[in-house]
């Protein structure tokens, strides 16, 4: 007898303070079900209400096997498409889909996708400081907890440094100086690598903060330091400008935090004009375009970075790391950890050992949600106006955050 789709639904919870959104897939074998991410923590109503509206009614019925058919038809049903919105609701059924087939084999995923080239997934975590020497404190501390590979910020993103002069009336917002930012990073990395030494490698994420000029300036000024990699120094609307970057400066670049739609990344790999592919796994529809993502970039001598911060889900940290098992050109995992009480609302997250991530082992993603303690960490208003994403520059223009 087939194994069909009996129910597909989104789960909300909030159990660390940052709104996740998980999908469970239900079929007709009793007790087979999967998990996924489709986490937009920025937009978890409208996700939602795609799971729940509009691929559900599709899908009820459908064989659990069909993967790849039903990724495509998911994918082209609305019409329109390549939104974050219906690519996250994709990526929690893409990813249950890959749970459930991983349990009916009795293997993990990363079986399914070709076995282990791996048997732990590097990870880098963040150090952030007021100042250069609080940065470094923090990096320290890490490298002591076993972390080899650290991104390095001062002030988070847009820097630190004297508050802008706004005109008058100007409006609410959340307002850095990119010059002052321009300046600051370089001084921060001689720094830290004064004291330092070369024994472990630094990153630094742009965030697309500054203009396309000062990032091939910034990216210059930062050759001396030997980043394993700066990221999104360009904004996705200014892709054109890497291979300004590229002739100016021998630093390696990541990219496709914001990435969306296959066009946004695939110049830039195949005119290798990037060393590191950045994308968060549920903005592009989960682990059926990400092996495929991973397969281009192997052909073009690209390594994966897969987006890994608070706003993934442990199902979604789950499916990077076997992904990141599986796939040939692996780089580095981004990590922000799993505190509590994350651990017992998904039981099986991947486990940090050393300066590695490691999968359980079990089959299919090895995770799951425990609904009754999710339900204990709601959401809340979730759809309240988001403080950090108001960026504006000095006076007062909105700036890409």
């Amino acid at each position: 007898m087939k194994t069909v789709i009996t129910n597909v639904r989104a789960i909300l919870t909030a159990p660390a303070g940052i709104g996740l959104c998980v999908v469970k897939v239900e079929t007709s074998e009793p007790g087979l079900y999967g998990v996924g991410c489709a986490t937009f923590t920025q937009r978890l109503g409208p996700v939602k209400s795609a799971v729940d509206d509009h691929l559900r009614p599709l899908l009820v019925g459908r064989e659990v096997d069909r993967i790849e058919d039903i990724w495509h038809l998911c994918y082209q049903n609305s019409y329109w498409r390549n939104s974050p919105v219906l690519n996250n609701a994709i990526s929690g059924v893409d990813e249950a889909l890959w749970d459930i087939n991983g349990k009916r084999a009795n293997m993990p995923v990363y079986q399914l996708l070709g076995g282990k080239c791996r048997e732990g997934v590097a990870v880098y975590r963040h150090a952030d400081g007021r100042d250069a020497q609080e940065v470094l404190d923090n990096v320290l501390k890490l490298k002591e907890q076993g972390i080899a590979y650290v991104r390095c910020q001062l002030g988070g993103y847009g820097g630190i440094g004297r508050q802008p002069r706004r005109p008058e009336g100007s409006q609410h917002g959340a307002y850095f100086d990119p010059d002052v930012y321009a300046l600051t990073v370089p001084k921060m990395f001689e720094y830290i690598r004064s004291k330092l030494g070369y024994d472990i490698p630094l990153l630094h994420d742009v965030h697309e903060r500054i203009a396309p000029i000062e990032a091939v300036r910034l990216a210059k000024s930062l050759e001396p330091y030997r980043l394993f990699f700066l990221e999104d120094a360009l904004a996705p609307e200014d892709v054109d400008w890497f291979a300004r970057i590229r002739e100016q400066a021998a630093v390696p670049l990541a990219m496709g935090e914001l990435f969306t739609h296959p066009l946004e990344w695939r110049s830039l790999i195949v005119n290798h004009l990037i060393d590191f592919i950045r994308v968060h796994i549920s903005d592009i529809g989960g682990i059926t375009p990400a092996r495929k993502l991973a397969a281009l970039c192997e052909a073009f001598g690209v390594r994966t970075a897969f987006h890994g911060p608070g706003d993934v889900s442990p199902v979604g940290h789950a499916a990077n790391v076997h992904l990141d098992l599986a796939v040939q050109n692996f780089g580095i995992q981004e990590f922000s950890g799993f505190p509590d009480p994350l651990p017992e609302v998904f039981p099986g997250c991947p486990d940090l050992r050393n300066g590695y991530l490691y999968a359980n082992d079990k089959p299919g993603l090895g995770i799951d949600i425990d609904e009754k303690s999710a339900a204990r960490y709601p959401v809340g208003d979730f759809g309240r106006p988001i403080e950090w994403t108001q960026s504006r520059w000095p006076d007062g223009t909105i700036a890409r955050p």
